[in-house]
């Protein structure tokens, strides 16, 4: 009998998976090899010998959190799945596979059935070819893991905030003029092959220099950028990578409190523990220290440089704007092209490319000249004709009308949102407090089956309904105008012999002009977007 079932066990393409977290490796520790990829490994090919299954190929995440699933080795195991190579997936334990209880059960209850995949969880007993009680509560072990990773969360971002809030610093990557003391890393010590850089850049701003005086000063003399002597980083910009001063790189160094001595910590924060994706956090939840680390700038220096970059900034404010001012970009480099002053020969204004003007030296793209005023009629009388086209014909404008109107309330779908939401902890709470109520024999395993495969299935239909909102809100966020917003910004438009500036920041979202004059036109609505690319 074991035979055949060994028989029948080397018929499947088997794939291991493992990882391991950071968080999983700071819990293990040094002299610990319980959640090690070593251990892992250890147990699943043993697992797989003893039942004779047959493997494929091993797919390893070492350093990756379970909160989501955009893992370098597990995309490779669904692309492999996907292509037929791999018919069956094991873990150590479901964990392995994910922390996020809801993306955990999409690859439980709807991936691998849909893709013919059977998935085994060694340690929890789980195997979704065998009808058990063990997969029963699968679910409920998913959202023990995923309430594990967020308590983890929220005890990592607590430490972090005692850490901030005694003056540590707890940074990735030290802001440039320091490094950490070698004696203790949350211990900013000043950096002298760095510090003399900013020391330079603060003197140069208090002479009554720009960012870009300074930017071009620090080329011309070959100053090094912090890239340059760090290394490309991933929070530099384009012109710091390539060994060139921006003022934006200038402005940067000149405006951070912290050359002054106190740490500032909490500019931005993580939305949550399952996104990576952070925010810009307002100045009052900024954690602010004074007087932890030495001061590469004193106070007053500092203060009087803030208030003349302010004057600066709003030097040019009274400058008229032209129409398409602001909206023009360069094809090939993608900064902005400036509208220049017109030229005493003959009155023309011209666009130049922002990049090149101010590396004209470098080779680093070209002028894009381009005749101002030529533009704007070229470009007005092509938005003209488009516009024209959007109103005469019959499907199109059908099409406007069905794509606008599929469920353009957009407060209603908000408000869908938060009801969904709201039922959902409601069912989770419900769930977690079944489970307690069964372990304390409040009720028997009978009425927990039956009324907890109710709230399961009312779950899984809300998600996918909180999916389908989802979606629906982004389309929203896609479309600035509703349909009859759009026929009645066009028909303002052709009833007018010129574009107002108006016009057109409500119609255009940038244009984009290559070197050789041609010109890429990018609408504010998916509408004349689809127009133009069919036409």
């Amino acid at each position: 009998m074991r035979k055949l079932a060994n028989v029948i066990n080397s018929l499947y393409r088997v794939a291991i998976y493992i990882r391991l977290s950071r968080e999983d490796l700071k819990k293990a520790g040094s002299n610990t090899e319980s959640e090690s990829i070593i251990n892992q490994r250890s147990l699943l090919y043993r697992y797989i010998e003893e039942n004779g299954y047959n493997l494929v190929d091993e797919y390893v995440d070492d350093g990756y959190s379970g909160t989501n699933f955009d893992r370098p080795e597990f995309q490779r195991m669904l692309k492999d799945i996907e292509n037929g190579k791999i018919n069956m997936v094991i873990t150590k334990d479901m964990s392995r596979l994910g922390r996020d209880y809801i993306g955990t059960g999409e690859y439980m209850e709807k991936y691998f059935p849909t893709h013919n995949v059977r998935y085994i969880a060694v340690t929890d007993d789980i195997d979704t070819a065998v009808d058990t009680s063990n997969n029963d509560i699968a679910p409920f072990k998913a959202l023990f893991n995923d309430l594990y990773a967020k308590d983890i969360s929220k005890k990592i971002v607590s430490s972090l905030r005692t850490k901030q809030k005694d003056g540590k610093w707890v940074g990735g990557c030290t802001p440039f003029g320091y490094i950490q003391s070698p004696e203790n890393k949350n211990q900013l010590i000043v950096c002298e092959e760095e510090a003399w850089i900013v020391k330079e850049i603060f003197k140069l701003a208090l002479s009554g220099m720009g960012t870009y005086k300074i930017k071009e000063y620090l080329i011309q003399n070959n100053i090094p950028t912090p890239s340059m002597i760090r290394g490309s980083r991933g929070n530099t910009s384009q012109e710091s990578l390539k060994g060139i001063w921006s003022p934006k790189t200038v402005k940067g160094i000149l405006t951070n409190e912290l050359y002054t001595g106190d740490l500032i910590q909490n500019r931005r924060s993580r939305i949550n523990y399952k996104i990576k994706k952070t925010k810009y956090n307002p100045r009052e939840e900024w954690i602010i220290v004074e007087n932890t680390h030495e001061a590469i700038i004193d106070k007053p220096t500092f203060n009087s440089i803030q208030k003349m970059l302010a004057k600066t900034s709003n030097r040019n404010i009274q400058k008229e704007k032209r129409t398409l001012d602001g909206l023009l970009f360069c094809y090939e480099c993608k900064h902005k092209l400036s509208i220049c002053a017109p030229r005493k020969s003959d009155n023309r204004t011209y666009i130049v490319c922002n990049y090149y003007r101010m590396n004209s030296k470098r080779n680093v793209c070209t002028s894009h000249s381009f005749n101002y005023d030529y533009l704007e009629s070229g470009v007005f009388n092509i938005i003209k004709e488009m516009c024209k086209k959007c109103l005469d014909l019959e499907k199109t404008s059908n099409k406007i009308a069905t794509k606008c109107q599929h469920d353009n309330n957009e407060q209603l779908t908000k408000d869908k949102i938060i009801k969904l939401q709201n039922d959902i902890e409601r069912i989770t709470i419900n769930l977690d407090k079944m489970y307690i109520d069964k372990l304390d024999g409040k009720i028997d395993d009978e009425m927990y089956t039956r009324i907890s495969t109710n709230l399961k299935q009312e779950l899984f239909v809300k998600n996918n309904n909180l999916e389908e909102l989802f979606e629906i809100e982004s389309n929203f966020k896609d479309d600035k105008f509703t349909s009859e917003e759009c026929k009645k910004i066009i028909n303002d438009f052709l009833n007018n012999d010129k574009m107002t500036r108006e016009m057109a920041l409500k119609l255009i979202n940038k244009i984009e002009i290559h070197k050789d004059k041609k010109i890429d036109i990018y609408f504010n609505f998916k509408e004349l977007n689809f127009l133009k690319t069919n036409s």
